[in-house]
Order: C-alpha cells, then structure tokens, then sequence
C-alpha cells in the first residue's frame, strides 16, 4: 500500500495533474479537450497524464484517432482511508491536549 500511496500523493502534487482530475471527476474526456485549458507542449502534457495513469488515478482508451481518459476512484479512496487513519489519531491527540490545556489553566486560577 505504501509504494502505491507514494505514486498517488506523487502525481497529486502538481497543480497541472490536480486540474486533470478535477476535470475528470465531470466524467471522462479525450486527451484533445483535457489538453485544452493548458498552456504547455502535448508531450509535457502528455507526461503529466503519463504520471495519472501510472499511480493508477486515471484509466486511458484509445479508439480510432481517439484517446479518452476517465478516472479511476480506486486509489482515492485508499488514499482517504490513509487520510481518515490519520485524522482520527490526530483528532484524539489534540482533544488530550486541549484537555491538558483546560486542566493546567483551572489550577492557574
């Protein structure tokens, strides 16, 4: 799960490969139209999508001339059972140092 978390925050980490998803998420679109917005060659453009399909985010399918990349829901959501994990620990550490917190200022006063 690790190597597989690495690559999905790896390819989450440029503005560029975030906007694709967003894009996605309206449901799956040729290359030609996600290429569109950005202001780059098609072959840096093409690596980014490159990055999305290799982390396993994004699923692509050519037929004919045509590329259409759609995404894959999978990886998001092992990344937010990762995040909820995580949140939860985090959640019961701050609510024990709050309540440090309120004990030391009660016997301040």
């Amino acid at each position: 799960m690790a190597n597989n978390l690495d690559a999905i925050l790896a390819a989450l980490s440029d503005p560029t490969r975030r906007a694709v998803v967003e894009q996605l998420t309206e449901g799956a679109a040729p290359v030609s139209d996600l290429y569109e917005p950005f202001d780059m060659a098609l072959p840096t453009f093409l690596r980014h999508l490159k990055v999305l399909e290799a982390s396993g985010l994004v699923r692509s399918e050519k037929k004919g001339r045509v590329r259409t990349v759609r995404m894959n829901a999978a990886p998001l959501k092992e990344l937010d059972g990762w995040l909820e994990q995580h949140r939860a620990m985090w959640t019961t550490r701050l609510d024990r140092l709050e309540q440090l917190a309120d004990k030391m200022n009660r016997t301040r006063s």
